[in-house]
């Protein structure tokens, strides 16, 4: 009974990683290309500014939708309005976003849940 329970439960992890979506090897070259790190820091967990997000260990699905945000800019439905963001988001196209999600996602955060 317990190795049913434990395959089900890998086996929806598995497929719950494969629905996801996004390259992480991908993410990782585009943070690189659009200089993510310039702001956001070396380790995406250490920005050059207290205000600027941490993104390492982030939700994935919840980047994904700030940077389409960003690109739609404050005008937009469920649009930000940000000057430096919605002009980096503008030049990402929709695997660039899927991609640089995922491969953030994936890094060690110091994000913590407070209860």
């Amino acid at each position: 009974m317990k190795k049913n329970i434990l395959l089900a439960a890998l086996l929806s992890a598995t497929s719950f990683a494969a629905f996801a979506g996004g390259d992480v090897d991908a993410g990782k070259a585009a943070v690189a290309k659009f200089t993510c790190a310039s702001c956001h820091g070396a380790d995406f967990k250490t920005p050059i500014d207290p205000s600027y997000p941490k993104l390492a260990g982030q939700n994935q699905d919840y980047l994904a939708h700030a940077l389409k945000s960003y690109q739609r800019g404050a005008d937009g439905p469920n649009g930000r309005g940000n000057a430096i963001m919605g002009a980096q988001a503008k030049a990402l196209n929709d695997s660039d976003i899927e991609n640089i999600a995922a491969y953030l996602h994936t890094l060690p955060g110091t994000l913590v849940l407070k209860k």
